[in-house]
């Protein structure tokens, strides 16, 4: 994606080949910054801290971490070790646990002196796999908005929840790249962007890079969408997900729940987006198997924002001596869900959906 004109990933390598470059994601939406990761601790903890974020990426990221971990210690007990430390930082997203399975499956069979060059390899092939599939992705939810567009003839109106962009991926994004690429072909749109309190990675990530990608949009409070659909301002509504189960349960930012049920009392389309990597084809049951994380509640008490002199302050928005509790993520039932989009295709929330589309896991 372009940034100012220049085309960028959200991880890459730097010229050495082996030191690992990201974009400190919370210091968007003010302020540009790239971070070097320069061993296994730098990589764990830009996944826990959220300088990167998004299921999909934090999956790329480990890959790498496991890559330079293996400089640091490439013996058996160095893996193990560096898949224990990275898979401990975020528990929800499945890609996380699916990156480090895959490098571990290609690290482990092979002599020490040999794995560094392997990991590198594997890691920088697990990002292409990313973009790969999120640009199919794209192309098979264009066609939905281009089916809109052609019933309605106007500008569609969609609306998303929390950050599902390429910022959350390595490149294009999930609930997104549809988007970009309806938008790309010159159909018209217009997206409702969602706060998503209480880190704000809609109004700071999403709005940011519709901002630098030219897409229409405006930032709505998070309870603002079921209003927007009452009165038909809304065509339809594209998420992402974390972890979606075999039978089509999506796990996706807290909040999305509720705009499923409101999409479903006005009739309103709610499809989710997800490269294949992000379903966990080991359970059923979201709402009772999914593990949802709980994070600081300096996150809600807290906020960062920019004053007129253009300094970029947190501030406290909470009583002293007010409890506050952050759950990161809730669980919408396939039930509520329209389609899920996927490199493959698009298909039902459900096991007969997906194994039609990923018949090699039925």
């Amino acid at each position: 994606m372009l940034i100012n004109g220049t085309p960028y990933r959200t991880i890459w390598l730097g010229a050495d080949g082996r030191v690992v470059e990201i974009i400190d994601q919370t210091r968007l939406p003010h302020d540009f910054v790239t971070v070097a990761l320069t061993g296994l601790d730098d990589a764990a903890r830009a996944i826990k801290d959220m300088w990167v974020r998004g299921a999909p990426l934090i999956g790329a990221t480990a890959a790498y971490g496991m890559a330079l971990a293996a400089i640091e210690d490439a013996s058996d007990k160095g893996l193990d070790k560096a898949y224990q430390v990275l898979h401990a930082t975020r528990p929800t997203a499945i890609n996380l646990k699916w990156a480090l399975d895959e490098m571990m499956a290609v690290l482990k069979p092979l002599a020490v002196k040999d794995r560094v060059d392997a990991a590198y390899e594997r890691a920088a092939e697990i990002c292409d796999e990313d973009s790969a599939q999120n640009a199919a992705l794209g192309v098979h939810g264009a066609k939905i908005i281009a089916e809109q567009y052609k019933a309605k003839g106007r500008t569609i109106n969609i609306l998303t929840h929390c950050n599902a962009g390429w910022l959350a991926t390595v490149d294009w994004g999930t609930a997104l790249a549809p988007i970009y690429k309806a938008f790309d072909a010159g159909i018209p749109v217009h997206v409702w962007v969602d706060e998503t309190r209480p880190r704000n990675q809609g109004a700071s990530l999403t709005a940011r890079e519709l901002n630098w990608h030219g897409v229409p949009h405006t930032v709505i409070a998070d309870n603002t969408g079921g209003h927007l659909m009452q009165h038909g301002m809304v065509d339809l509504c594209i998420v992402g997900t974390d972890r979606t189960t075999r039978n089509g349960d999506v796990c996706n930012k807290i909040g999305t729940y509720l705009k499923a049920l409101a999409a479903k009392d006005n009739n309103v389309p709610f499809y989710v987006g997800l490269p294949s990597p992000t379903i966990d084809w080991t359970i059923a049951d979201g709402v009772k198997e999914i593990p949802i994380e709980t994070r600081s509640a300096r996150e809600q008490t807290h906020i960062f924002g920019k004053t007129e002199d253009g300094v970029v302050h947190e501030v406290q928005v909470t009583p002293d001596g007010s409890a506050a509790v952050n759950y990161g993520f809730d669980v919408t039932p396939a039930r509520l869900v329209t389609g899920l989009i996927t490199e493959r295709g698009v298909c039902e929330a459900s096991p007969e959906g997906l194994k039609a589309l990923f018949p090699e896991r039925a």
